[in-house]
């Protein structure tokens, strides 16, 4: 099996500061000791990667090696930001797994037809969502190999 040498960056795109921070405390729980980073829609999350506005300091937003997505969000929902992402040549590297409370088949072939890596529902219970994040955790940090970071723009 492979491990990753450098930490994981996750990058959550969610607008419900709840689920954030049941992520946050599902990724404790799960002892993934990797750093996670928080944005609140796709607005946001473009700006994160495209460095602009809050995050022009790359030390403040460092490249993630991994987004993870909620598809309903104000602004931008994560549809329009994952097609945003995989239509971009200096973003579409990064992986990006949909992790949302919808259970809809539209939106799971939608999201992979669009460059999703994974779909998950979000566990309804919070030990539901330490396994989630604990499997997750396994997969792309001990598992896959990431593709080398490359410098996000700005």
């Amino acid at each position: 099996m492979h491990k990753n040498v450098k930490p994981v960056i996750f990058l959550m795109a969610d607008d419900d500061s709840d689920d954030c921070f049941l992520i946050k405390e599902a990724f404790q729980e799960s002892l993934i000791s990797n750093s996670i980073y928080f944005v609140e829609d796709g607005v946001e999350l473009m700006d994160y990667l495209r460095r602009q506005g809050k995050f022009a300091n790359p030390a403040d937003a460092p490249t993630p090696d991994l987004i993870l997505l909620d598809l309903n969000m104000p602004r931008k929902d994560g549809r329009e930001a994952l097609a945003e992402i995989k239509s971009d040549p200096h973003l579409r590297y990064i992986p990006v797994v949909v992790l949302t409370t919808s259970k809809a088949e539209e939106d799971i072939m939608r999201s992979y037809d669009i460059g999703a890596a994974s779909y998950i529902t979000k566990p309804v219970t919070f030990d539901g969502l330490v396994e989630a994040i604990r499997g997750l955790g396994q997969y792309w940090v001990q598992i896959v190999r990431l593709p080398v970071k490359v410098k996000l723009k700005g």
